[in-house]
């Protein structure tokens, strides 16, 4: 150890980017740390009881690019077969320490449920695409042949959410290494413990497999300043954005191609032939998951009026409480701030959500609070993200479309329908336009869980890719061969 507590691997690091900067020495990437044999204790600045990852997480946004560039030299040239071990083991990985890494998501963010975090965990780790959704694709004629693949971009950048922080590494993760590119996760800083320790745990399952190390990579103290200079970084090639309309903002102004996942408000409508029961049992699993941070979870309850009564019932008859007028008055208090969300309720138990209003008595398995309003009331126009449900009702299943349309906002996320009538559910389906639309289910069918189809934690409306995999993490290649190859 040298003087004033740094060590030589240290010193060693600051003396080469000072050469490279003042010309005076040859061009010198930063020593790549050696990747921890272990976990360490927690931080003393950290969340308590949360380990500190170590293995792919590097001090500074730079550090962090470098390694990515060395490792994506490496993923490039690995071999599809020890890169489809390497996502495999990524896979197991996670479901091996599921229970560590849903705890450890509450307790350092404060949002969400340990049960349904473990759900959309198993679900990124087991229906994510991999390598098998990369395919060539070949043409032959009088001409010859003409063969197109999927090639990486090389450095990702990475920004994702407090609200869904593993699953939507481990989804990008996958993703994106199976295609062969490197990653940098600048993640939320609420979440960074915990998504650092994930990056830590995907590593040593990569590096088991055979694989090059760094392809996952993060920062230790994330911070938005970071992101921007990965955003702007020569060497990251494309950035990809689960968050809010700010980040999605910032990253479409950085000059890179750009992969966002924006808000949603998700609406749900219900007419007048809907099975109640299972629209209720539906809305209530959907709008309740996670306590209502997925992006894809129904936010607002529009319902025909003739069935509007019987379906409050319905929902009722579940771990629901709905509030009369004066509670809904009060819980406006403590829900908002002016014009905006108070987030210190964003992720919070219906229960605890409920005793801010003097409604005590219900517990951990109270799921939501339903609340009757008008349209323009702004539980329903703004995306809480917290369990409370706004139901509002209007004449019939064509001005039930139209108030969908109008309170999503035009962000074309996700909407759902309850209905027997197949024109109802195929017209909605035309004019939502949404990246997701389920019928007759909870939403979070749309990603898999519980419906058909593989799954995705960054569903890129505002740019348009929907549900994103593998596919989007590349760049297609044409090669051409003259009068050969065809031989039918």
């Amino acid at each position: 150890m040298a003087a004033g507590g740094l060590d030589e691997r240290k010193i060693e690091e600051i003396v080469a980017r000072v050469l490279d900067r003042l010309g005076g020495g040859p061009t010198r990437a930063p020593a790549p740390r050696t990747p921890a044999a272990g976990i360490e204790p927690p931080a003393a600045a950290g969340k308590p009881g949360v380990p500190r990852g170590t293995n792919g997480v590097y001090a500074d946004a730079d550090q962090a690019a470098q390694a990515a560039r060395r490792a994506f030299e490496h993923n490039e040239r690995t071999p599809v077969a020890v890169r489809i071990k390497m996502v495999e083991a990524m896979r197991r990985a996670v479901l091996a320490s599921n229970e560590a890494l849903s705890r450890y998501a509450v307790d350092e963010t404060g949002l969400g449920r340990y049960e349904d975090k473990l759900a959309k965990n198993r679900l990124v780790a087991e229906k994510t695409p991999g390598c098998e959704i990369l395919r060539a694709v070949a043409y032959t004629g009088d001409d010859g042949l003409m063969l197109t693949e999927r090639a990486p971009y090389g450095v990702l950048l990475a920004v994702t959410p407090t609200t869904n922080p593993t699953e939507t590494i481990v989804c990008n993760a996958i993703g994106m290494v199976a295609a062969g590119n490197a990653v940098v996760f600048n993640v939320h800083p609420s979440a960074a413990q915990t998504c650092n320790w994930c990056v830590h745990l995907l590593n040593e399952a990569i590096q088991a497999a055979g694989g090059p190390r760094d392809v996952v990579v993060s920062i230790e103290r994330p911070t938005v300043e970071s992101a921007q200079l990965l955003m702007k970084h020569p060497l990251v090639r494309l950035v990809v954005v689960t968050g809010g309309p700010v980040v999605v903002k910032q990253a479409m102004n950085s000059g890179k191609k750009v992969i966002a996942a924006g808000p949603g408000n998700p609406p749900a409508v219900v007419d007048e032939t809907a099975n109640l029961d299972k629209a209720a049992d539906a809305i209530v699993r959907g709008a309740s998951l996670d306590n209502n941070i997925v992006c894809i979870a129904e936010k607002e309850i529009i319902a025909v009026d003739s069935i509007a009564s019987e379906l409050i019932r319905r929902l009722e008859s579940r771990p629901v409480l709905r509030l009369d007028a004066r509670q809904v008055r009060a819980l406006e208090g403590v829900i908002l701030e002016g014009d905006h969300v108070n987030k210190a309720w964003v992720g919070k138990d219906a229960g605890l959500i409920a005793q801010q209003i003097g409604v005590s008595g219900h517990g951990h398995d109270l799921r939501l609070l339903l609340c009757e309003v008008e349209e323009g009331h702004p539980f329903v126009q703004h995306e809480l993200l917290m369990p409370v449900l706004p139901l509002f009702r209007v004449s019939g299943a064509a001005d039930a479309v139209a108030a969908a349309l109008r309170v999503e906002h035009g962000f074309h996320h996700t909407a759902t329908m309850h209905s027997r009538n197949v024109d109802h559910m195929a017209a909605m389906a035309r004019m939502c336009n949404c990246s997701i639309f389920v019928k007759n289910d909870a939403s979070y069918a749309g990603l898999g869980l519980g419906g058909e189809g593989y799954t995705s934690f960054t569903i890129a409306s505002p740019t348009g890719e929907g549900l994103t995999t593998a596919v989007h993490f590349t760049r297609e290649r044409r090669c051409t061969l003259k009068d050969a190859f065809r031989f039918v």
